[in-house]
């Protein structure tokens, strides 16, 4: 298959950024460089990860097109969690016994964990393709890495947008059901009101209850009235969410997060209409990202819908780059590799990971629902001092 020479040429890039000639001992017996999937294929992750495993698949196939990793073949071994987080340790641990050289993990932070864990022990690096829980490789050690936009970058970035608009008085909506949903909108509200913004209540919901009815209720008696709404809620909470309020006759603007980066949100016609939210970044024409799409849309037969198939191709290519840079398939060597990597050309722009606690640092995008169609607002970079501690 015949790829876009942009991309082709940007993967070169990523892959031969400080690799080493040296192979490790035994190298030259491998004949494939095995990589590890414990998705959930399956269950609320599938909108997530199956967009992320038909991009990681398209990155192994374009590296095999040109000659391998190190010569080797690329296999993926994929694993479905069915998105339950004592099967996503069940999983990892059968990959590990399938002697993966590197492992791909689930997008939410509990199976992430869980699969982790697992790679941890058996010192394999392993990162998920859309986790953004800035605590994620803490939580599990450091063999563990992330690759999406982390939480207090979006929620930073998704202040900074309210501020530059004027807006003073802030509500959130957040469960504490998982990190993500209850972190990101807790650092929107501290680098909101680090601004000089106003969070005027928090409000709380549990995921999947599907009446927001006491919500919209709170929104509406509120004084101040709130002029931005956050939230970090998705699939099924969010369209539930916004439906009520819109049919309530609110009209205050919303802000969302990545979870909400999908054809759902872009199906929900006119009370989807101006939600702003952050994701890892805009095909604009003539970037890496457009290019990835023309070679998405070449390989499946349909234009891409979503970031997480193009943030999935990222993290393949950021492995091979750490693989490439180790010279070697031994999961410490790997690990150190990946950790030192700079700049590392990928389809949402660039990756840089040395000196960042495995937590990488990229440009956030923020886009918003226009006519069903995704539209970009800008590209954002934060000054550090504004993004809340994780």
């Amino acid at each position: 298959m015949r790829y876009p020479k942009l991309l082709t040429v940007s993967a070169t890039a990523a892959l031969m950024a400080g690799a080493v000639a040296v192979s490790g001992p035994g190298e030259a017996e491998h004949h494939e460089l095995k990589i590890g999937y414990a998705g959930g294929f399956t269950g609320y992750l599938a909108p997530y990860d199956q967009p992320s495993l038909k991009g990681v698949q398209l990155a192994i196939d374009q590296l095999n097109a040109a000659g391998g990793v190190m010569g080797m073949e690329v296999r993926l071994v994929v694993k479905d969690t069915r998105s339950d987080t004592a099967q996503a340790a069940t999983v990892a641990q059968e990959l590990v016994d399938e002697g993966v050289a590197a492992m791909i993990v689930s997008c939410d932070v509990d199976p992430a964990v869980a699969s982790g864990v697992i790679a941890q022990a058996a010192e394999i690096p392993a990162a998920s393709s859309c986790a953004s829980t800035p605590t994620l490789p803490a939580a599990v050690g450091p063999y563990m890495f992330s690759n999406y936009t982390a939480d207090n970058l979006q929620g930073a970035v998704l202040a900074q947008y309210a501020r530059e608009q004027g807006h003073e008085n802030a509500y959130i909506l957040l469960s504490r059901d998982t990190p993500y949903t209850e972190k990101l909108p807790e650092y929107f509200g501290e680098a909101f009101e680090g601004m000089g913004g106003n969070v005027v209540a928090v409000g709380e919901y549990t995921m999947g209850q599907q009446d927001f009815s006491a919500e919209v209720t709170n929104i509406k008696g509120l004084d101040p009235r709130p002029d931005i709404i956050q939230t970090s809620a998705y699939e099924p909470d969010f369209p539930a969410f916004i439906k009520q309020l819109r049919a309530a006759g609110i009209d205050t603007p919303v802000l969302g997060s990545d979870g909400i980066d999908s054809p759902t949100t872009f199906g929900l016609g006119d009370v989807a209409e101006g939600v702003v939210f952050s994701n890892a970044g805009f095909a604009s024409p003539g970037s890496a990202l457009a290019a990835y799409e023309m070679a998405y849309e070449e390989k499946y037969g349909e234009p891409n819908d979503t970031i997480f198939t193009a943030t999935g191709y990222d993290l393949m290519m950021v492995i091979a780059a750490a693989v490439e840079a180790a010279g070697s398939t031994d999961g410490s060597a790997i690990r150190d590799a990946w950790d030192g990597l700079e700049s590392v050309q990928v389809a949402t722009g660039v990756i840089t990971y040395k000196g960042q606690g495995r937590v990488p640092v990229r440009v956030v995008a923020l886009n918003m629902v226009s006519g069903g169609e995704r539209v970009h607002v800008g590209d954002f970079s934060p000054d550090p001092s504004a993004i809340p501690a994780p």
